[in-house]
């Protein structure tokens, strides 16, 4: 649909300040907005457009419904048919009823079919992450960059910046590139999680003792927020996930210094906090 002029100057003063220390939300929400998350992925960008055409559909079909309604009201009230018919069956109208609904429900199937193959069909990654959920926080590694780890907690109230959500912000973050796909492995080692991030359009459970897997490709930097959308324990809601999408350079300096800062934690020597290219550590 198109944006309104106060829904472009949010998304672009959202883009302007992503990389600040304060981290903008990059699908920041504003008042009356209507409709799904900026799309950040061709991904989301084909779910929005399906949802839209869905949304028309389904639209038509109520106002018809309830058209027919109104006239089968009107048209035989008592008043106008004081003695009832006696019919019980109509041909047509019942061969109607059952094939538009199938015609219906096949037009809906072609493009949710190509979307769902389109979603679970990984192309050739340039970037692997895998994202391991605990009760209740997440890790997560690097095996193409160094293979180091590292866990992402929530940050408690009185940890929070000026400019960072509540119930949202991490202490570490998870950083890929612009215009780069990226593979998430996504696995568990108690409960149920799952791992999502919405302007993404990806989603998929960390099974305990299996591998599951999804991808995108971000083709706009800034901030994105998840959350675990898999009912896992009493902490269910404070598993928040961030994503800093960011330019490959800014991306090389990041993990030039995350393969230090978090090696270094590992043997309990961890560098105080830093500014590499523009990304500033939470720690």
């Amino acid at each position: 649909m198109p944006m309104s002029r106060g829904r472009i100057l949010a998304a672009g003063a959202a883009a302007a300040t992503a990389l600040t220390g304060a981290g903008a939300w990059a699908s920041e929400p504003v008042p009356w907005q209507l409709g799904l998350q900026p799309a950040a992925t061709p991904l989301m960008q084909n779910i929005d457009d399906l949802h839209d055409i869905l949304l028309v559909v389904i639209t038509l079909i109520t106002l018809f419904v309830l058209g027919l309604l109104l006239y089968v009201m009107w048209r035989f009230r008592e008043s106008k048919n004081p003695t009832p018919t006696r019919t019980t069956h109509n041909t047509v109208v019942e061969v109607l009823w059952t094939v538009i609904p199938v015609v219906i429900l096949v037009l809906i199937a072609i493009p949710s079919f190509k979307l769902l193959y389109y979603s679970d069909t990984v192309p050739e990654a340039d970037l692997t992450v895998k994202a391991i959920g605990h009760q209740w926080y997440w890790s997560y590694e690097y095996p193409d960059h160094g293979n180091f780890t590292f866990d992402a907690t929530i940050l408690a109230d009185d940890e929070l910046k000026e400019g960072q959500p509540r119930l949202l912000s991490v202490d570490n973050r998870v950083v890929v590139p612009v215009n780069k796909v990226v593979r998430v492995q996504v696995t568990a080692d108690d409960v149920l999680h799952a791992w999502t991030i919405p302007a993404f359009g990806v989603k998929v459970d960390g099974v305990p003792g299996r591998l599951n897997e999804l991808w995108f490709k971000a083709e706009r930097t800034g901030v994105y927020y998840g959350q675990c959308s898999e009912l896992c324990g009493v902490n269910h809601g404070f598993m928040p996930i961030r994503v800093d999408v960011v330019s490959v350079q800014e991306f090389n300096a990041w993990v030039s210094w995350a393969k230090k800062e978090y090696a270094a934690e590992d043997d309990g020597t961890a560098a105080p906090a830093t500014r590499v290219a523009g990304l500033e550590s939470t720690r």
